[in-house]
């Protein structure tokens, strides 16, 4: 990869990509975009669908993948798209009452602990030099953007992941400082996780609207220290 000590730019030269999630709306979303880029040299697709053994609840699978994807790599880029909001049939609780300790539980693990994990083992694949690592996250795991209320565990486990990034992004970057740790709100986009709530939205987003806009947003991306957070319009979004 050539670098621009200003702004280095992951795609004016070839690259490698891997997609988690990749049989998602917004992960295959994510692949074709990068099988339509002539930079785009291969495309690793990971997902349960396509990845014999893969689960995101055993960290063993996890590593099996990571090792399964090593022999393709490095990758230039990796985008984490998996999570889930609805958890065993239920979904965002909208009061306290509601809450339920297991499905608590497996929605932090779900969309904080797995994301992490799937972090820990992947980055090592990852190229020296200008490479960006992104997971989508959500708006409302911002906490000073929280006015509504509702939502607890999705809410609670995006902070987490959130915090989870940036505290990864600080350690990563002392081996290399090109690299870009980035928390993704993809928009609400038409797929089976939005599909409950789509009714009340006023633009339901179609995932290759989603894609472009975020990929316009990691190439604007400049290092710095930490992780960023950003909405597929590339403005950032407040922690």
């Amino acid at each position: 990869m050539t670098s621009n000590m200003s702004n280095p730019t992951l795609f004016d030269a070839d690259y490698k990509a891997l997609v988690m999630g990749a049989s998602g709306a917004i992960g295959g979303a994510f692949v074709a975009a990068f099988q339509a880029d002539p930079h785009c040299t291969y495309v690793a697709q990971v997902s349960r669908s396509q990845s014999a053994g893969f689960d995101l609840l055993n960290e063993a699978s996890i590593q099996q993948q990571a090792e399964a994807c090593r022999a393709s790599g490095p990758y230039h880029i990796i985008i984490d798209a998996t999570g889930a909001l609805t958890i065993d049939g239920v979904g965002p609780e909208k009061s306290l009452a509601s809450l339920r300790e297991d499905t608590l539980m497996k929605n932090f693990h779900i969309n904080a602990v797995a994301p992490v994990l799937v972090l820990r083992h992947f980055a090592p694949l990852l190229a020296s030099g200008p490479a960006v690592y992104a997971k989508l996250s959500a708006r409302v795991g911002s906490i000073s953007d929280n006015t509504k209320g509702g939502w607890y565990g999705y809410r609670a486990a995006k902070a987490a992941l959130n915090m989870l990034l940036q505290t990864a992004a600080i350690e990563l970057q002392r081996k290399n400082a090109d690299l870009r740790v980035v928390a993704l709100q993809p928009g609400t986009v038409r797929s089976n996780l939005s599909q409950a709530f789509a009714s009340s939205v006023p633009h339901l987003l179609e995932p290759a609207e989603s894609v472009t806009g975020m990929l316009s947003a990691l190439k604007s991306l400049t290092p710095k220290s930490g992780a960023h957070y950003v909405d597929y319009k590339g403005e950032h979004i407040a922690w």
